[in-house]
């Protein structure tokens, strides 16, 4: 299992001083965490895509090529592209750009997006949200196959074989499907053969097998290899040194971001009893001391018939910044050597 971070670049206050930090500092910190992230030996780091005041990441292809350019190994990728309201041209180009400057470490992970301000930004119509997916990842994968294509949607001009260029150093980039719980998201991406990245963001992780079982089915049903039909999930995370310690950092920040979400999205108040219960055992976050973490890292692992990345959504409105970097510092040293042994 390859074990990795995401981040949102959400603004970030200092829990000490009640400041809010400037968005150069907070990017600049970010840069620090993809960095950290390498030194420990995780597999990758994910940058997210948001239009909207309170996030930093708008343009997260900049953020990961100065991730890149500060690195060696780790593998930088979306978290996720929103490919409906973006031009899959450039899209592939920016990610072969980063492809060369990285020497071969880029990724995505393509979505429609959970949060739809992109679409109005960019003079989109959200009755078109699946429609625009659908015809813009087609575009986007016979770009990765061959530079000179012949092609034509509703969405976009037509190409007549010119050239898209940079290609990338990769043979072919990977391209991930971010999902979340949509059954024909889930058969779409296993039809293409492509891998899977399952945002959970509560609940119980078994709930999630029979949408993974769907995916391995169309997957097969379409002639895929089963290597080919690699499962990952996005879930939030975090790693201190006990549990309560884990607990009492992450929850402020988490209660703070997830009350102005849920304001649009009507979903309930934050209660740190909630929050207490997903980080137990049946719950879906993995947060806690090491032991705690690596027991829910097996566990996903085990519910779900393998799991060939897992990434920990560490993104925290109220966190120091030291102490996320010996979060990354523990997840890195102690809780991955400990997973990967264990799962051979």
């Amino acid at each position: 299992m390859e074990i990795g971070i995401d981040s949102f670049a959400a603004t970030v206050t200092d829990p000490d001083t009640g400041l809010t930090l400037s968005g150069a500092d907070r990017l600049n910190h970010l840069i620090e965490e993809i960095e950290r992230a390498d030194e420990v030996g995780l597999d990758s780091f994910g940058v997210g895509e948001h239009h909207r005041q309170e996030y930093l990441d708008a343009a997260p292809v900049i953020i990961l090529a100065a991730g890149a350019a500060r690195t060696k190994r780790v593998r930088l990728s979306s978290a996720v592209t929103v490919l409906s309201a973006d031009d899959p041209v450039r899209v592939f180009q920016q990610f072969s750009t980063l492809d060369l400057l990285s020497r071969g470490r880029a990724e995505l992970v393509v979505g429609r997006g959970s949060s739809t301000e992109a679409y109005p930004l960019f003079g989109l119509d959200l009755r078109d949200y699946d429609a625009l997916f659908a015809e813009k990842l087609d575009l986007l994968l016979k770009l990765r196959g061959d530079a000179h294509i012949h092609w034509q949607g509703r969405f976009r001009a037509p190409l007549a074989g010119q050239g898209v260029y940079p290609r990338p150093q990769q043979a072919a980039l990977p391209i991930w499907v971010g999902v979340g719980g949509t059954p024909e998201s889930f058969i779409r991406a296993g039809y293409l053969g492509l891998p899977l990245m399952v945002a959970i963001i509560g609940g119980n992780f078994r709930r999630f097998r029979p949408l993974v079982d769907l995916y391995r089915q169309a997957g097969q049903a379409a002639g895929h290899p089963q290597e080919a039909l690699r499962v990952g999930v996005h879930a939030f995370g975090f790693v201190a040194e006990t549990s309560q310690a884990a607990r009492d950092a992450f929850y402020p920040g988490y209660a703070r971001m997830t009350e102005t979400v849920g304001r649009e999205r009507g979903w309930p108040p934050p209660s740190r009893a909630r929050f207490d219960a997903e980080c137990g055992p049946s719950g879906a976050y993995l947060i806690g001391n090491v032991q705690d973490v690596v027991d829910k890292a097996l566990r996903v692992h085990e519910v779900l018939g393998g799991v060939s990345r897992l990434t920990f959504q560490m993104t925290n409105v109220m966190m120091t910044h030291e102490r996320m970097l010996s979060a990354i510092a523990l997840l890195g040293r102690e809780v991955a050597p400990i997973v990967r042994g264990r799962l051979g």
